[in-house]
């Protein structure tokens, strides 16, 4: 074949792959532009203290961030308001994130929960903890605690309806067993205990979302004035 035709023909399919490597490029691009940004939850937005006001660190899961905004209104030139960089999950994750949570700066009141996530059983409960090491993590958590200095307050975990079945894959252990242990070690350790459960029970028909032991943004408010309402005691 005479060399004038081999280069014609060589270029061509680079050409092509060339291309369509370009049309791949840009529909990736189309894709990522078209995939709407995932929004930080208000909780999650870190906040900048308020010189000479206490420092309250809030520690739980998804419920304690339903709650948190409307505890930090509620507590408005009265406390800074912080909270943890995300959901708390169960005690497992609370041993080894606690160092980061609490940081180097000085706490004057710290707010905390654990027990749903720990509650929770399989398939779902990646994070489920038997009620022994239940009581076991809780009992180290607290030792860290207590080693900051703050004043702790302890939030009994909120309700589970239907029994803790939530759908085929969500099922919870019994919540007021893990409630209980928790409420054991609190006392053994002179800890303030925010008892959300017996305070929010009377109303979960009102304030949980149907099918789920999330709450609405009224039942998220009702949390809040108990809560604000023993930070405040804390701070007398």
């Amino acid at each position: 074949m005479p060399k004038k035709t081999v280069l014609p023909l060589l270029i061509a399919p680079l050409c092509l792959l060339f291309v369509l490597a370009l049309a791949g490029y840009r529909c990736e691009n189309c894709r990522a532009a078209d995939k709407p940004e995932r929004k930080v939850h208000p909780s999650l937005i870190p906040i900048t203290d308020e010189p000479g006001l206490p420092r309250v660190l809030l520690i739980g899961d998804s419920i304690s961030m339903g709650y948190t905004v409307p505890v930090r209104e509620l507590l408005a030139g009265k406390a800074n308001v912080h909270r943890i960089p995300g959901n708390g999950g169960s005690t497992n994750r609370g041993i080894d994130k606690m160092d980061a949570w609490l940081g180097d700066e000085k706490w004057d009141v710290i707010h905390f929960n654990f027990g749903i996530h720990d509650s929770k059983l399989p398939p779902e409960g990646t994070g489920h903890s038997p009620p022994d090491v239940y009581e076991a993590n809780l009992r180290k958590i607290v030792h860290r605690l207590k080693a900051s200095g703050a004043k702790l307050i302890w939030a009994t975990s909120t309700p589970i309806p239907n029994g803790g079945v939530l759908a085929p894959d969500r099922r919870f252990g019994d919540i007021n067993d893990y409630n209980a242990i928790a409420q054991k070690v609190m006392k053994e350790n002179g800890i303030a205990i925010d008892d959300l459960n017996t305070a929010v029970t009377p109303y979960t028909d009102k304030y949980l979302k149907p099918g789920d032991l999330h709450y609405t943004d009224e039942g998220s408010a009702f949390l809040a004035t108990q809560v604000a309402a023993s930070i405040e005691e804390a701070l007398k």
